[in-house]
């Protein structure tokens, strides 16, 4: 292929973007139940919910269909931010490490590209994080000390207006270090996967094999980032009382969690987190090869996986 058939920089960042918000819409609720289940129980406190089809059931019976998306605003702007940092920065870094001959890079270097683009993205997303995980777990509050954000606008400038500009990146430690876990995980081994499958199972390019290889993917990615994923969870969402925290850090958290819930509490809300992780992690791929192939049969009048093809 020649060098001039690639896709430009713009469109590798508007593409992820695009990849991600499409693939939230389909699970939003999932991450909702997610972010719910993570805060119940906080503190050592009674569990609100059984498990995760309990907590689909009381948000029903008590939101209504709109409450399974509370938040989505939010959830969206974080698509734009960190998913399409993150898989702008991992195909520009993904198509720049490939061999002369046109090889994909190694295993090794997918981990290390992956962990990059997820750092990068976590930094610039950590603001819309903040957002959603408050919008989504406004709910679940007595009604008195909700925060009632209007959308994710208005959660951002009452952020900024009310609690100062650095509380947008609250918990951005953890929130970065998830993603260098998610992201070594989640995109590494989702290429590595697909060429694992692709080669023992004999599949061909298609929505069966980015299927196989994102659920394998999201499998591995929810077990390595999930207490990271609490930590964030936790710090995001925690109230300062009598300018008193609840936790000093996500290290705080992660011990305190363990402590007063159990070692098993640090995977809490996993059935729901992996329902999310992999389905989203399929969806966000297979939008984004799609949207890949599109562009190579827009512009050259074909659908060559090209060097924006992960």
């Amino acid at each position: 292929m020649s060098e001039q058939r690639k896709i430009p920089n713009f469109l590798k960042f508007l593409f992820g973007a695009a990849a991600g918000m499409a693939g939230t819409c389909i699970v939003h609720p999932l991450d909702l139940i997610k972010n719910r289940m993570q805060l119940s129980g906080m503190g050592g406190t009674q569990k609100e919910y059984r498990n995760m089809f309990h907590a689909m059931q009381i948000v029903g019976q008590r939101e209504g269909l709109p409450g399974f998306y509370r938040g989505l605003s939010a959830g969206l702007l974080r698509q734009v931010t960190y998913t399409g940092t993150r898989l702008g920065v991992y195909t520009y870094l993904f198509e720049r490490f490939k061999s002369y001959d046109g090889k994909p890079p190694g295993f090794l270097t997918k981990v290390a590209i992956g962990m990059f683009a997820g750092l990068s993205g976590a930094f610039v997303g950590t603001p819309a994080e903040v957002s959603l995980i408050r919008m989504t777990a406004d709910g679940r509050l007595p009604i008195e000390e909700r925060r009632n954000y209007a959308g994710v606008s208005n959660a951002l400038i009452r952020i900024y207006r009310e609690e100062g500009l650095f509380t947008l990146w609250k918990g951005a430690t953890p929130t970065m270090g998830r993603a260098i876990a998610v992201n070594a995980a989640q995109l590494g081994t989702y290429s590595q996967a697909k060429e694992m499958v692709a080669s023992h199972m004999a599949l061909k390019e298609g929505i069966g094999l980015h299927f196989l290889a994102a659920m394998i993917s999201g499998f591995i990615t929810s077990v390595v980032s999930m207490p990271l994923d609490i930590a964030k969870t936790r710090l995001q969402n925690m109230k300062t009382v009598g300018g008193k925290a609840e936790f000093k850090g996500p290290v705080d958290v992660l011990i305190q969690l363990k402590k007063k819930e159990g070692f098993f509490a640090l995977w809490k809300g996993f059935l729901p987190y992996y329902l999310r992780i992999g389905p989203h992690t399929v969806f966000v791929f297979i939008f984004l090869e799609q949207f890949n192939r599109a562009y190579f049969k827009f512009k050259y009048g074909d659908s060559g996986t090209g060097s924006g093809s992960l």
